[in-house]
């Protein structure tokens, strides 16, 4: 096993922290030499940062082989016309890329794959007795976001292992969603994640059922809501019930709120709690008729959810709600503009009365009643979960938590292969299209979040799966007789045992040597100094907790030999090197 020189690597470490980098993982990987930005959402990858992101891609396509996925590789760049096929080419938007060749041909920058497989296996398999087949890739994806930041969280290119499934029916769908979905759990473990698998929307990849793999962090992007009994939901995706309460009135009656626009000022004028007051926001379908929403005003408007209930709807502006004869801060059901739809929350349909704006400004309603001052041309979950709302599965508050997506899973139905006319000869004879799933790991992303949840104020502390290498060897002084060769000496005995091991030959200070260890984050240090040498001893360094003890130079090896092999196991390897200290 070679011996990774730090003289010889091309690893230019930061002593400052860049500017524009606010998470700690786009933060340290700069720092550490691991990538550097080239342009908004474009990153390089140096030579440590291609060793954890080739240890990362190994360990997820060790995992899909392991479960009879086959890995092949398609074009970053696809032909415009099988998305138009599939009706994407417009819906997509404009984080898809499109570009056109000398000869006027569009094309556009890989977001992700679907229509290209589709495109390729229907083609190819054609009877039932070819299916289930499973096909991966690990490639770049370049999505044109309109403010890439974080780092590798939310870039523009960025390196994706995506999967498809072809079924010819649900169970066998089933089975393999199932199968992936533990593979996609043993990914997370072998990184050294602490993570949950959660309710999720499905968004432009289609399909009704999927579940999103989050790797818990203080500042993930992505909020999350879980249970004790076991549930957990992206907070966009989630159910929400929540708790109402009811300003009773003898009858409707309107009252004078001079300069009253928001919940929480009409909470206040009236005494009450903001669960008893009712949010409206008004805007329009694709067609461009008038739609407004009702929801409980301790919530907020999910606008999936909202798409889902209303297609194309989009928010008016303050100028088209002028136009449309609304009032900004006192809507309510009572007395809109004739054509208006109204749309409310499911968790108001058994309050009788409710608190809401009179259409006139400066004025609300208390005690508009349900079903004889107004009524509801319909009813749907409308509602962002949250933190302290019901669980859908057992009833108790729910908790929160921030987290990273690293993978998703979706069952994409026959979206793609009706669309595309993606058919194969059942066993009665009879055409049918394909049942499809697909399955996505971010692993670029999945390195960052395995940043997030393992450093601390002096760098990276890698787990031992993903790490660069596994123990950095620093000798204290190079070029002289007896520090240095020692060093060497204990570098090749660990790499003749299969250890990955760097050595820091470099002709610096031993504080920046320190230094740099502790923020490229090698797992185990060993530091030989003459001082320790005199006695026979060098010092080794557990990076994750800081611990130190002195250890005869002649045991060193077989110590770290016998801790490597005990402790790594098959697991993420995060506790290796621990019973050194024990």
């Amino acid at each position: 096993m070679n011996i990774l020189r730090m003289s010889k690597m091309y690893m230019p470490t930061l002593k400052e922290d860049p500017a524009d980098a606010e998470l700690a993982s786009h933060r340290l990987l700069l720092r550490a030499g691991m990538m550097r930005k080239n342009a908004a959402g474009l990153y390089t990858f140096l030579p440590l940062g291609m060793r954890v992101l080739n240890k990362v891609e190994g360990i997820v396509n060790e995992e899909m082989d392991n479960i009879g996925a086959e890995q092949i590789l398609m074009p970053f760049v696809q032909p415009a016309e099988i998305w138009h096929e599939s009706g994407r080419w417009d819906d997509y938007g404009p984080e898809l890329a499109r570009v056109t060749d000398r000869h006027g041909v569009e094309y556009c920058l890989g977001p992700t794959h679907e229509e290209l497989i589709t495109s390729l296996v229907r083609n190819e398999l054609r009877s039932y007795k070819q299916l289930p087949a499973y096909l991966y890739q690990t490639q770049v994806k370049f999505r044109d976001e309109i403010r890439p930041r974080f780092g590798l969280m939310r870039s523009r290119e960025f390196m994706m292992k995506d999967g498809y499934s072809f079924h010819a029916t649900q169970e066998s769908l089933q089975q393999t969603y199932d199968e992936t979905s533990e593979a996609y759990a043993r990914m997370c473990d072998r990184m050294g994640l602490e993570w949950r698998a959660v309710e999720a929307d499905s968004g432009q990849i289609g399909g009704k059922v999927t579940t999103e793999f989050m790797a818990l962090a203080e500042y993930g992007e992505a909020e999350i809501v879980h249970c004790t009994c076991g549930y957990a939901a992206d907070a966009e995706a989630g159910e929400c019930i929540c708790e109402v309460t009811q300003y009773e009135r003898d009858a409707m009656e309107k009252i004078s709120t001079p300069g009253v626009h928001t919940i929480e000022e009409l909470a206040e004028f009236l005494g009450i709690p903001n669960t008893s007051c009712v949010k409206a926001l008004s805007g329009k379908d694709a067609d461009g008729n008038i739609v407004v929403f009702f929801i409980p005003g301790n919530h907020e408007l999910n606008d999936i959810k909202a798409n889902r209930a209303v297609a194309g709807f989009e928010l008016l502006t303050d100028d088209e709600m002028v136009n449309a004869g609304l009032f900004k801060g006192s809507m309510g059901p009572v007395g809109l503009p004739a054509g208006t739809r109204i749309i409310a929350d499911v968790n108001l349909k058994d309050i009788p009365q409710w608190a809401v704006g009179a259409n006139e400004d400066g004025f609300h309603y208390v005690g508009a009643r349900l079903g004889e001052d107004f009524q509801v041309d319909g009813w749907a979950d409308l509602c962002q979960v949250k933190p302290g709302d019901k669980c859908p599965q057992c009833g108790l508050p729910l908790d929160g938590a921030r987290g990273i997506e690293v993978s998703q899973v979706f069952q994409l139905g026959t979206k793609y292969s009706e669309s595309m006319g993606a058919t194969f000869m059942d066993e009665d004879g009879t055409e049918k299209p394909f049942i499809m799933g697909c399955y996505g790991v971010g692993v670029t992303r999945s390195m960052a979040a395995i940043v997030e949840q393992h450093h601390d104020e002096n760098g990276i502390c890698w787990p031992l799966s993903v790490a660069p290498a596994h123990v950095c060897v620093i000798p204290l002084t190079v070029g002289d007789d007896v520090v240095q060769p020692a060093a060497e000496k204990l570098a090749k005995e660990l790499a003749d045992l299969g250890i990955e091991v760097a050595i820091d030959d470099r002709s610096e200070r031993a504080g920046v040597k320190f230094a740099d260890a502790d923020l490229i984050g090698w797992p185990l240090q060993v530091v030989i100094g003459k001082r320790g040498l005199a006695e026979g001893n060098v010092e080794v360094k557990l990076r994750r907790t800081g611990q130190k003890r002195d250890v005869s130079l002649d045991a060193v090896a077989e110590m770290i030999r016998f801790a490597h092999r005990v402790d790594f196991k098959a697991g993420a390897g995060y506790g290796a090197f621990d019973s050194i200290f024990e």
